[in-house]
């Protein structure tokens, strides 16, 4: 129901990304998507211009929703050529799962949802000193089956389409960063996006606010809250979120997340 289905989201966003995204079908996706997945809380040109020994990005992310959604999302993602830390083509694979609820037509019914999407897309990211942008082209199959029949829920069964992916991270300043996510998918026209802002707190630890929107052919949904980014546990980057979620089905209610990133 990002990018689906209805409350769900998690995401990731790779490439220097991460996200999360899912609330209710369509990752929502993203979600979890993250959870998605994009660049993100640790990405920066900074940061990658002083280690290009990995070659390849593991993101992953989980989200739950107090209305009845819960997500989780792993994104592989790889240079075609050349070290990471460098501009250059992109290779992204993408899983997300979930399930989500909410009631159904029937006097006291309840419809659950179940959603598996995988992705793979591949793509060109631009480095410079204090920013990366990234843009992936690809396809995804995406399969959503609910516990008892809905008609009027439209992202029922399994297909692919086509889907598209952009992710931006900065450092404006010495202290402040700013990241955006974004994807869309011709598959029940699923969409999700993601923008944070931050202000560095300790070294490479930022916090501050963040803003999703996602949504399909069945579900609308935004985010507002604040975020914790760049904790770092060894070789593990974290990042942590919560705040309100509005949903067009199920309602008001609160939302958190966590992410992950580690480099190989």
């Amino acid at each position: 129901m990002i990018a689906s289905n209805r409350h769900r989201v998690f995401r990731l966003l790779g490439g220097a990304s991460l996200a999360v995204l899912a609330t209710t079908g369509a990752v929502r996706a993203a979600d979890l998507r993250a959870a998605g997945t994009g660049a993100d809380w640790y990405t920066g040109a900074q940061a990658q211009a002083v280690d290009d020994s990995w070659a390849i990005a593991v993101d992953g992310s989980t989200s739950v929703t107090s209305n009845s959604s819960a997500f989780g999302s792993i994104t592989v993602t790889a240079p075609l050529a050349g070290p990471p830390t460098q501009s250059g083509p992109r290779v992204r694979v993408e899983a997300i799962a979930g399930t989500y609820s909410y009631p159904g037509q029937a006097v006291a019914s309840r419809v659950t949802g179940y959603q598996e999407e995988g992705s793979v897309m591949a793509g060109y990211e631009w480095v410079w000193r204090d920013a990366a942008l990234a843009g992936f082209i690809g396809f995804n199959a995406r399969s959503n089956q609910l516990s008892i029949p809905d008609p009027g829920n439209p992202v029922v069964g399994t297909g692919l389409g086509l889907r598209v992916a952009a992710n931006f991270y900065a450092n404006p300043t010495d202290r402040t960063m700013v990241s955006a996510y974004g994807s869309y998918s011709t598959k029940f026209n699923a969409y999700y996006s993601r923008l944070r802002l931050g202000y560095m707190v300790a070294d490479g630890v930022y916090i501050g606010p963040e803003a999703l929107f996602l949504g399909d052919d069945f579900f609308r949904q935004y985010r507002i809250g604040a975020h914790l980014s760049g904790v770092k546990f060894g070789p593990v980057q974290m990042s942590l979120a919560a705040g309100y979620v509005q949903d067009r089905v199920q309602g008001s209610g609160y939302y958190s997340s966590i992410e992950a990133r580690a480099n190989f």
